[in-house]
């Protein structure tokens, strides 16, 4: 079986290998020697690597590393195939360094077993290895078997390479002196395939990616075979037919090892929590910058988690964070006129990014002084309401002030009230999380994060409260917090928030996609899922008691936006987000993930006048 197009594109652009797909550039082969070797680690395990060395590197003209680490292959294999492009971007390319790219444990060409997100470990015995002990082992044999380095190591990665070089921050190896975690996953429970527990549907056909293991060395996909062909081009027609989770996991992936790791711990249990990073990342002691972007459907809490823990447990880390309106690793690659799904953002954003912040970034810190500051913004935020960069010296601002806006009967307001409104959910008609079919066919979402949402307004089962039509700007910056108070007539529910922008009527961007409706665009600006399970504690879950006022408090994750004068605030909430994230059956039980129709409960929930939307507003 062929793997689809559409698949092969989020492979490679996405996952950060888009070097091999693009048209043949000889400046890679002219300007560098290509080395492939398999290095060993301290378990005898070895990994397979190769090294891009300048031609015109030597004792007296010596360069630094900069290295990727990945799960997603370093082809093309062979010391005579040479990527297309190499590194970061093209200026760092052009400036020269000693490029490395490995195959993690496990894949492809490496020894080894795969773990997604490997736990770390206690380092007592040479036996005792993980993703940290793997990092520090390479970056020591490359920096006494390389000729001619500068003794200077650099890391970086997008998403699952994100991951490795954020986890390679606990290394702790004194020549690794710059590293750039992008679009990197922080913590399983609320990043890729969970949202606060909640299994996300939308990701179903990405886990022969990531479930299978291979028995042998491999230079190509060997997982294949098991990827799930689209058969329509209405995508939402695959997951109506698939039935519940438990359906498609039996049909699809009951061999996968990593679906059944997901349907097999609900809660948030040791196995969860061995593979959050958050805890380990103490004592950083070399310079960080945590890239990310604003519409990343898959990994946006990863890097505002890491660049606050690092804030946190180093206080005296150069540690520096960017969040651009990018989708999923949108910063790796130049579009021109620089679109999220239909809402334009600018022009050449990409390439202000490489240019003025990543290349200084390494430029600096590999080729400068490594003890001075590299002159970065701490915090260098894309207002995605204002459309333009906005720098701060701490994130979030501290000149945010906390505003409550309270939902009650179909307004934002500022004083709570003393009533309640009512919404119809039904598991069997769930509301749904677009209204493009073919986005459903993708290998994982991605237009969702902005899309138009009028279409789920009106609806017997979601609630609408919106601001009057605002005087001035009001720009969000930071942490968003819900502040639930529900009864429902069922024993579980989820509660999807949504914080939306509503265009004026006569709204006429600068830019535009032709069959674009957009005055009165109701602009996806944050969202996020909550089970109401887990309320309380995440490794416990919780029933609802039938009809009992019940606080469900949980973060939406962080915005910086400005809605505009003129423009109005929004906020939507549902129990259902269809085919987005799986359907919660509304009834208690251990283990939803293996819920059957039977199982699927009508309920009446009420969201008291009381409920708020925190937000930090800069005055």
């Amino acid at each position: 079986m062929k793997i689809p197009i559409s698949i092969l594109f989020i492979f490679f652009f996405i996952f950060g290998n888009s070097q091999n797909t693009q048209p043949a550039d000889p400046f890679v082969k002219d300007n560098f020697i290509k080395k492939e070797m398999y290095i060993p680690m301290r378990d005898g395990t070895k990994l397979f690597t190769a090294v891009y060395i300048p031609k015109d590197i030597s004792n007296k003209n010596k360069y630094p590393f900069l290295m990727q680490r990945t799960c997603y292959s370093i082809a093309p294999y062979g010391e005579n195939e040479y990527k297309t492009k190499i590194g970061p971007n093209q200026y760092l390319m052009n400036d020269k360094y000693i490029f490395v790219y490995q195959d993690v444990r496990g894949r492809y060409m490496s020894e080894g077993t795969f773990t997604n997100m490997t736990p770390q470990v206690d380092h007592k015995t040479k036996k005792d290895v993980d993703e940290s002990t793997d990092t520090y082992d390479t970056i020591d044999w490359l920096i006494k078997n390389i000729k001619d380095n500068n003794g200077k190591v650099g890391q970086f990665g997008t998403s699952y390479p994100g991951f490795y070089t954020a986890v390679g921050i606990l290394a702790e190896h004194p020549a690794l002196v710059a590293s750039s975690p992008q679009a990197p996953i922080s913590d399983f429970w609320n990043d890729d395939f969970l949202h606060n527990g909640r299994f996300m549907l939308g990701y179903f056909r990405t886990f022969p990616v990531f479930g299978v293991q291979k028995t042998k060395a491999e230079n190509k996909a060997w997982y294949s075979d098991s990827m799930i062909k689209s058969t329509s081009e209405d995508g939402l027609k695959f997951y109506r037919e698939m039935g519940t989770l438990k359906d498609g996991y039996e049909k699809y992936y009951k061999d996968n090892f990593f679906m059944t790791e997901i349907m097999n711990h609900p809660n948030y249990d040791e196995f969860w929590q061995k593979r959050s990073l958050l805890p380990h990342l103490k004592n950083v002691n070399h310079a960080v910058m945590t890239v990310g972007g604003w519409f990343d459907a898959e990994d946006l809490s990863g890097p505002l988690n890491i660049y606050k823990t690092i804030e946190k447990s180093s206080p005296k880390a150069k540690n520096t964070i960017v969040m651009g309106p990018f989708s999923h690793g949108g910063w790796g690659r130049e579009e021109g006129k620089h679109f999220h799904n239909q809402i334009y953002f600018g022009d050449s954003i990409a390439t202000y990014y490489q240019k003025n912040i990543e290349t200084k970034f390494f430029n600096h810190y590999l080729k400068g002084n490594t003890k001075q500051d590299a002159g970065l913004p701490e915090a260098l935020m894309y207002d995605t309401g204002a459309k333009q960069w906005k720098e701060f010296t701490t994130y979030p601002p501290k000149e945010g002030q906390k505003v409550n806006f309270y939902l009650s009967k179909g307004t934002l307001k500022n004083v709570a009230g003393q009533g309640s409104s009512e919404y119809y959910s039904d598991p069997n008609n769930p509301v749904l999380s677009s209204d493009n079919l073919k986005d459903f066919n993708g290998f994982t979402p991605r237009n969702y994060m902005s899309e138009d949402q009028r279409f789920a307004e009106g609806r017997p089962d979601v609630l609408t409260f919106t601001t009057d039509v605002l005087t001035d700007d009001m720009t969000f910056a930071g942490e968003i917090m819900a502040k639930l108070n529900i009864a429902s007539t069922s024993t579980d529910a989820d509660f999807a928030v949504k914080l939306i922008d509503i265009y004026p009527e006569d709204f006429k961007p600068a830019e535009k996609k032709d069959g674009v409706i957009y005055g009165n665009y109701h602009q996806m600006v944050r969202s996020e899922i909550m089970p109401a399970r887990f309320r309380n504690s995440r490794e416990k879950a919780e029933a609802l008691v039938p009809n009992q006022k019940t606080a469900v408090n949980f973060r939406l994750q962080d915005v910086v936006h400005t809605f505009k004068k003129g423009h109005k605030i929004q906020i939507q909430i549902s129990s259902t987000w269809f085919p987005l994230f799986a359907i919660n059956p509304q009834k208690f039980m251990d283990n939803s993930n293996f819920a059957t129709k039977e199982d699927y409960t009508k309920a009446f929930i009420k969201v008291f006048d009381d409920s708020a939307i925190e937000v930090e507003v800069l005055k």
